[in-house]
């Protein structure tokens, strides 16, 4: 998969792109049903990926709000599968 360009215009403006929400749809444990899949961290920008130009917002705004967004949902998920925070096997992101 390639990425994307790594100016804002060109950056979703949805949290996820779709294909990682598609993926996410498939990734279950045996004690999570397929319908409420564990949320995906973002895709951290690479070094390459700021222009320095002073782009408002940034892609590591972005970023930042994308992962914040993350780190809700993770809570919520986990507030509805506490079995999955016990376990050593799964991160608490």
């Amino acid at each position: 998969m390639t990425r994307p360009l790594a100016c804002p215009a060109r950056r979703s403006a949805r949290p996820f792109p779709p294909e990682v929400i598609a993926a996410a749809s498939t990734l279950t444990t045996p004690t999570t049903p397929p319908s409420d899949p564990r949320p995906l961290p973002p895709e951290a920008p690479l070094p390459s990926d700021c222009c320095d130009s002073g782009c408002d917002p940034c892609v590591h705004d972005s970023y930042s709000e994308e992962l914040a967004w993350y780190r809700e949902q993770l809570a919520r998920w986990l507030e509805r599968h506490p079995e999955a925070a016990q376990t050593p096997d799964n991160r608490t992101g």
